[in-house]
């Protein structure tokens, strides 16, 4: 038998390459009232599924860098109610002292990165989003899983693509 040739293997990898792209970026296209089954097959698996009262919660964290994140609520019949993206400084201004970590995870999503902070006994989870002064959002959550505070930072990310400055 002989051994498949280069090109096969090359359009293989083609192939697999356009398969992985079937899926949307985002649901702006999704009908409304659209089955889970339909969003799913646009958009592929969620990253997360949150239950809520009266439906559930389809989180969809997208992006290089993770700088966007969809919602995408669901009926009590299993069908599309309305979707946002929430990675912008309106919904982190909603973010308050004592929301616990399921209430953060359901309004804002899994975050970016995520930080031990052992000297203040706290978890820092950082959240990257469309901004023209390269930062983040910030999350201080204490022992017992509840914000204790919020604040924007610098995205240490932006220092990696600071290509040859060598300051003054």
């Amino acid at each position: 038998m002989k051994p498949p040739s280069r090109a096969f293997g090359w359009s293989v990898i083609a192939w697999a390459a356009l398969a992985g792209c079937a899926t949307r970026y985002g649901p702006e296209s999704l009908p409304r009232d659209a089955s889970v089954a339909d969003i799913t097959a646009a958009l592929g698996a969620p990253t997360a599924r949150h239950a809520h009262a009266g439906g559930e919660r389809l989180e969809y964290a997208r992006g290089p860098y993770g700088k966007h994140t969809y919602m995408l609520d669901v009926d009590a019949r299993g069908r599309l109610a309305g979707w946002q993206q929430v990675l912008d400084e309106p919904h982190f201004d909603g973010i308050r002292a004592g929301m616990t970590r399921a209430e953060l995870l359901m309004t804002l999503g899994h975050p970016s990165d995520t930080r031990i902070l052992a000297f203040q006994r706290r978890t820092l989870w950082s959240y990257r989003y469309d901004s023209p002064f390269c930062t983040w959002f910030q999350v201080g959550l204490d022992r017992q899983d509840r914000v204790v505070d919020t604040g924007y930072g610098p995205d240490p990310l932006c220092e990696d693509f600071n290509f040859g400055d060598t300051g003054p």
